[in-house]
């Protein structure tokens, strides 16, 4: 036997069923994913022209700890990156971000798992339908060529139903295929929307954040009321220097 006759043998041992079987299972797997990756969009989300006030507030007051506070409250994935940054304050605009850039690293692996998969699954199911496809028709061909044989009578008029149901599965597998790749494409288009959203979100909270951490020369530490410390140093200082120049006009 050739390998045109082993790879017929072999499709039509395989049918089409067992393709449109397994496209279903792999369609379960996406909704699967599908409900997952909203309901985690939707857990997340969080009003963020409120959040970059509050953010803008707190800080010019000097509050960083109550920023830090409100972006704990908060579940949404820009505000995880702004705490990040926030505790790297200490340490200068640069540490903080760089901090943030890896934070916004981390954060965007969280948003895109399971995506590949419904990309994958989007670009290639209607490639299985058609394989599904093929496999329907070479069976019709298998049936027409028994109904040849056949010759009138029943056997030719029961093959001739084997072609059509042939034929009918074939392009069951094709509707299959474009059924499961519509709708993960779909959702897949979407969540990318969303992520590049969050991204955007986020490089806007990181602009308040240096922003305020280069707005002074002396930084975050000067926020905090200084006058008083420095009255503290400078009264002792002025009356030291006041007795010594009575000492010095009385030995005079």
């Amino acid at each position: 036997m050739d390998i045109v006759s082993h790879g017929k043998t072999l499709m039509l041992a395989l049918g089409a069923s067992r393709i449109m079987y397994l496209m279903l299972g792999l369609s379960v797997l996406s909704v699967g994913i599908i409900l997952e990756r909203a309901w985690f969009f939707l857990r997340t989300s969080d009003d963020l022209e409120r959040l970059a006030r509050q953010l803008d507030a707190y800080l010019e007051s000097g509050d960083v700890d109550g920023a830090i506070r409100r972006m704990k409250e908060s579940r949404s994935a820009e505000a995880a990156i702004v705490i990040t940054g926030l505790l790297k304050a200490p340490r200068g605009a640069e540490a903080a971000a760089e901090a943030m850039i890896g934070a916004t690293a981390v954060q965007r692996m969280k948003l895109e798992r399971g995506l590949a998969y419904l990309g994958t699954l989007g670009n290639n199911a209607p490639f299985i339908g058609l394989f599904g496809t093929v496999i329907g028709i070479i069976m019709a061909f298998e049936e027409l060529g028994k109904a040849g044989r056949a010759g009138a009578g029943a056997a030719s008029a029961t093959a001739s139903a084997g072609v059509m149901s042939s034929i009918a599965e074939a392009l069951v597998a094709t509707a299959i295929g474009l059924a499961v790749a519509i709708p993960s494409v779909a959702f897949y288009n979407y969540f990318q929307r969303r992520i590049k959203a969050t991204v955007s979100n986020t490089e806007a909270l990181t602009r308040i954040v240096l922003s305020w951490l280069k707005s002074e020369p002396s930084g975050r530490e000067s926020r905090p009321s200084m006058t008083p410390r420095l009255a503290v140093v400078v009264q002792p200082a002025r009356a030291a220097l006041g007795t010594v120049q009575v000492a010095a006009r009385k030995d005079v």
